[in-house]
């Protein structure tokens, strides 16, 4: 199978890049699944209700979402209304929604999509990932009910991403991190078979502070006092994020690519 993972989506540029690259992405590498995380689309905070819906009509099949799933107010109801949107599974007791589903690809064959919010540095204590994420693992093994699993750590610390990696390998397709917004140069599979990568990076401006216009970052840096509210950078998008190919037989990865399309392009080799 192949699958598209697509890291966290800043503003406006964000989701031009998006709608402006998945379409072709699809098409041209046959792709029979698509994650996205959307949870900065809206004005660099959260995710609102329309565009939601233009990154699943862009070819998104599952949005997910991170420690700013609601800072959309509509979210907490649009939620309920749209199963293709994920949550973190160990956020608040009582949240809406869900945080991982077994979701249809081509040829009828299932795929695991499940997120879940590190702890370390994040500043809500969240429960305890690792066994959120085990539990779903155990009741989807890889070549069973399902023929891929992607597991998305959203987290601050890099430590605690590889961790994950490592807590899944044999069990999953692909462990991948968001949240902080620059790709990291880790690609590879795991010894037990598990594509892996700390960050899939933005899609969004890189001319910019992690997706946000530079000056108020700079100034807070420099002065350490707020003048405005962060707002999203503007200008050209890339989009950023990991290609996989799967074994359906076994739910494990045969190849993964990084992937960074736009203004920031992947370096060629030498």
């Amino acid at each position: 199978m192949r699958l598209l993972f697509l890291g966290d989506v800043v503003g406006r540029s964000g989701r031009a890049a998006i709608a402006a690259r998945l379409p072709g992405l699809r098409a041209d590498w046959r792709l029979d699944f698509v994650v996205v995380n959307g949870e900065n689309a809206s004005a660099g905070m959260g995710l609102g209700a329309e565009h939601a819906r233009a990154l699943l009509a862009a070819g998104a099949d599952a949005i997910t979402l991170g420690d700013h799933a609601f800072d959309q107010k509509e979210m907490l109801s649009f939620i309920e209304t749209e199963p293709r949107i994920l949550r973190p599974m160990n956020y608040a007791k009582g949240a809406p929604g869900r945080g991982w589903r077994v979701f249809e690809a081509t040829q009828g064959r299932k795929v695991l999509v499940a997120q879940a919010l590190g702890q370390v540095f994040m500043k809500r204590p969240f429960e305890d990932p690792f066994s959120a994420v085990d539990e779903v693992l155990r009741a989807h093994p890889p070549g069973g009910l399902v023929q891929a699993s992607l597991i998305e750590i959203h987290a601050e610390a890099t430590s605690e991403k590889v961790a994950m990696g490592h807590f899944c390998d044999g069990r999953a397709s692909l462990v991948v991190g968001t949240h902080t917004h620059v790709p990291t140069a880790d690609t590879m599979i795991l010894p037990g078979g598990t594509a892996y990568q700390t960050d899939a990076g933005m899609c969004g401006v890189y001319d910019s502070v992690i997706g946000m216009d530079k000056a108020e970052p700079l100034r807070r840096f420099l002065t350490g006092m707020a003048r405005d509210r962060f707002t999203p950078a503007t200008g050209e998008g890339t989009i950023s994020g990991v290609y996989l190919e799967t074994d359906d037989r076994t739910g494990l990865a045969r190849r993964v690519v990084p992937v960074r399309q736009g203004a920031i392009l992947a370096p060629a080799a030498p």
